[in-house]
């Protein structure tokens, strides 16, 4: 399983982030193909206190292909579009093998 992991740090205007986040940027991310399971998760401290960071999304996909097909169908595309209506330069992606003991 390949999961992919969207940092998202602290807006400026938390109420118009998450307005559009929530109201337009989750729905075109559950369109796209192959995806298997999303999360998103508010932050609400770290372990040395309040963290520089917001949401963390976390969408999981079967393999790689699966989302290397995700990320090049139109769906995947308006999406990654949408990130720079709402989230320039506040964003970081890691992709990550998932690997459960």
């Amino acid at each position: 399983m390949v999961k992919v992991i969207a940092l998202y740090k602290k807006p400026e205007n938390i109420e118009q982030f998450d307005r559009h986040y929530y109201d337009i940027h989750v729905p075109l991310v559950k369109k796209m193909p192959g995806l298997k399971k999303f999360e998103v998760d508010s932050v609400v401290s770290s372990p040395g206190g309040e963290s520089p960071y917001h949401l963390v999304a976390n969408l999981y996909f079967d393999n790689h292909e699966s989302l290397k097909n995700a990320n090049s169908s139109e769906e995947g595309k308006t999406a990654a579009k949408d990130v720079n209506n709402f989230a320039r330069g506040l964003i970081e992606v890691m992709i990550c093998d998932v690997n459960c003991p």
